[in-house]
């Protein structure tokens, strides 16, 4: 067993790289969040308004198969020449955003950037598993979270200022021209990655097909909304129909019916997405439509919950195997769900938006607990050979929670704007999705080893 000393000798010692990865999320959580701000910009000057939604969920889509080539690259061969030409593709994408005569090259940058980043989430993933000690997982997972959740605080502010002084262009040419030098920071940690001589994987062609084909369902899930009832619904019940029938083959046995164990991770994993992210999209419309506060303010809800997602995933970094993975998780999980349905107490029965912000900044620490820990989990059940695989699932699964959840609650918000309870109805069901990641998360840990002489 590896002694608290030699773990922090081993922790500087891996400080370039940990730094080269912090970074490396940075930009493409950056470029996430970033785009949003300078989007109705570019869409203005592009004249490429009718395109303004594809520019989103096609990244999105996109991700999910870079997830799924990446993973599956980097268990066959090690994540070396995966990672470079996912960098190279995130940034070439970026470049051609950049420099777009068009809103149609805009898409095809969007797409091209977003294959890119969702390998390179993956690569980042298998190097972890194959760098650092397992007891050094959960503190980097914290600097992970960290991540993501810094650009959530100062990236719309970064690219609102670089949009309205500058160029909406260098929101996408700065991110590009950074990565080059990350990359370069990540090789020596590169080098010392153990590679391995993994036999091609005889599914991998199916394996692609259906993540084409979920890309796809996912994106005609997004645009559902855009359209008129009821085709809106019967082309998202379709969609996600598909999608459920193709992510199968894409994630390991057991996910649909939560099974003991990795399983249920990735099961969990989807639904605490869903039920955080699919509630967050309200909140500043919330602040803003019922309460009257300005942007600005009701953006303040979603920095404290950063702020605490960031503190609650360095607190769990730091007490390490002091806190049980079962139980990060499951309080977590509680903590989401609490949130959630405070939030739409304070809607139905409070009404005022002081309650609203501090069930969504205690919201932020559920999802620092659990985020970071089903992360480690994920790990924890791999093998260098499907370290890739497995995480590409998650990855997978946060896609499909968040993007899917997002979907579905624009088609209820729509549906219930006539009853004037929108919002409420939105909460309603991430509320219902929260409860039952609260019931799986005891799932997450192994299943209990039979009792001497019971059947098995």
């Amino acid at each position: 067993m590896t002694s608290p000393t030699e773990l922090e000798v081993e922790w500087r010692a891996l400080r370039t790289t940990t730094a080269a990865m912090f970074v490396m999320i940075l930009l493409v959580a950056f470029e996430s969040l970033a785009v949003t701000t300078a989007m109705p910009t570019v869409a203005t000057v592009l004249d490429g308004a009718h395109l303004y939604q594809l520019a989103f969920a096609g990244a999105i889509a996109a991700g999910i198969v870079g997830m799924v080539v990446g993973g599956a690259w980097c268990d066959r061969s090690g994540p070396r020449t995966p990672l470079t030409l996912a960098c190279a593709a995130f940034a070439a994408g970026l470049a051609v955003a950049a420099l777009t005569p068009s809103m149609e090259v805009l898409v095809a940058g969007r797409l091209l950037q977003g294959l890119g980043g969702g390998a390179i989430n993956v690569c980042l993933y298998v190097i972890v598993g194959r760098l650092y000690p397992g007891p050094l997982h959960p503190r980097i997972f914290a600097a992970f979270s960290a991540a993501w959740v810094l650009p959530s605080i100062v990236g719309p502010l970064v690219a609102g200022i670089v949009t309205e002084h500058a160029s909406w262009r260098w929101v996408f040419g700065g991110a590009a021209l950074l990565a080059v030098p990350v990359w370069f920071a990540l090789q020596p940690g590169l080098r010392e990655v153990r590679e391995i001589a993994g036999a091609a994987d005889p599914r991998a062609r199916r394996r692609l097909a259906r993540a084409v084909t979920v890309s796809l369902a996912m994106l005609g899930l997004g645009l559902s909304a855009q359209l008129f009832a009821p085709w809106s619904w019967l082309v998202a019940v379709g969609c996600l129909a598909l999608t459920l029938v193709a992510v199968r083959g894409l994630l390991p046995a057991g996910v649909l019916r939560a099974a003991h164990g990795l399983p249920a991770v990735i099961t969990v994993r989807a639904f605490v997405n869903g039920a955080f992210f699919g509630a967050q999209v309200y909140i500043p419309y919330l602040l803003t439509e019922r309460y009257g506060l300005s942007a600005t303010a009701a953006g303040v809800g979603l920095t404290t919950a950063a702020l605490t997602w960031s503190g609650a995933a360095w607190v769990q970094g730091r007490l390490g195997a002091r806190l049980t993975h079962r139980l990060a998780v499951q309080v977590g999980t509680v903590i989401v769900a609490t949130a959630i349905a405070l939030v739409l107490a304070a809607l139905l029965v409070l009404d005022g938006p002081v309650p609203v912000v501090v069930a969504w900044t205690c919201a932020g620490a559920g999802m620092g607990l659990t985020f970071a820990r089903l992360s480690v989990l994920t790990l924890h059940y791999s093998e260098p050979g499907n370290q890739g695989a497995n995480t590409s699932a998650l990855s997978i699964a946060d896609s499909f929670g968040s993007s899917g959840t997002i979907a579905i609650t624009g088609l209820v918000f729509a549906a219930f704007t006539a009853t004037r309870a929108p919002f409420a109805a939105c909460l309603a069901v991430t509320l219902t999705l929260g409860l039952v990641a609260v019931v799986l998360s005891g799932r997450v840990a192994s299943a209990p080893a039979p009792r001497a002489g019971a059947e098995t």
